[in-house]
């Protein structure tokens, strides 16, 4: 067994992560770069050193778990959520459950909650927000952010939504409520079901074909009769029909009764 393979049977034993479901040359080389840089001549000597340091491991964490976010992201993708999906929900449901998978920092169910509230009212809007790092989950429960994060969103929602701190800019409470934050392993861990809409996007491309499958699967599962699942703008499904999908809108699906 390589140094590596070793390296990723360790890791899995300590964190439950498998990195061998993530594609193995982009994954290596930034692991790689990661151990020279904290000066390991090996994997292995790498992981004696994450096990004993609690700071190494959650750089680790930090580095292989993609926290990429912001407000909007796409933001014509999102208005296609706002203007063509949610309001056929709304003529069907008189409360929405969505998920945001792989949720990082918190920008994206937010945005959810956002928009979701202008249509059902805060109080009609739940919205599970999970991801494998606590690190940023922590970091998305205080919902406060950079200007950067927000440079997709409107001044008339910024007003409503966001209450400016300084440099900072802190999500309304209401809002907040409405997200329940929680840790969770898309590759080993139990779904949320009978879901009307899944988001997850800007992740699944730096999972193998075989991991993207099996989560596909997984998300088609998850959800309720007539669900959607929103992913990101590289992340295209080719053959949806075998998830159990059909296209509604470009990076939208639905799922077939």
């Amino acid at each position: 067994m390589s140094d590596y393979q070793q390296f990723i049977h360790k890791i899995y034993k300590k964190t439950g992560l498998d990195l061998s479901l993530y594609k193995e040359a982009q994954m290596k080389r930034r692991l790689t770069s990661l151990c020279q840089k904290r000066g390991f001549d090996s994997f292995l000597s790498y992981f004696h050193a994450i096990n004993k340091d609690q700071q190494l491991l959650q750089e680790f964490l930090d580095k292989v778990t993609i926290n990429v976010s912001e407000f909007y992201r796409n933001p014509s993708r999102w208005k296609v959520l706002e203007r063509n999906v949610l309001p056929v929900f709304k003529q069907k449901r008189n409360k929405i459950k969505i998920w945001s998978a792989a949720c990082s920092t918190g920008e994206e169910p937010y945005t959810l909650a956002i928009i979701a509230s202008q249509i059902w009212g805060s109080h009609n809007i739940e919205i599970i927000a999970t991801d494998i790092d606590p690190n940023v989950l922590a970091r998305a429960k205080q919902g406060i952010y950079k200007e950067r994060a927000l440079q997709e969103v409107s001044d008339p929602i910024k007003k409503k939504y966001f209450h400016q701190e300084g440099p900072t800019f802190k999500v309304d409470e209401k809002i907040k409520r409405t997200v329940t934050f929680k840790q969770h392993n898309l590759l080993a861990d139990k779904y949320p079901m009978n879901v009307d809409i899944i988001v997850c996007r800007n992740v699944l491309i730096y999972f193998t074909e075989e991991a993207k499958q099996t989560i596909y699967n997984r998300f088609s599962q998850a959800l309720a009769k007539d669900g959607v699942f929103f992913v990101g703008s590289t992340e295209q499904i080719f053959s949806p029909e075998q998830y159990g999908f059909r296209v509604l809108d470009t990076f939208f699906y639905e799922k077939q009764a």
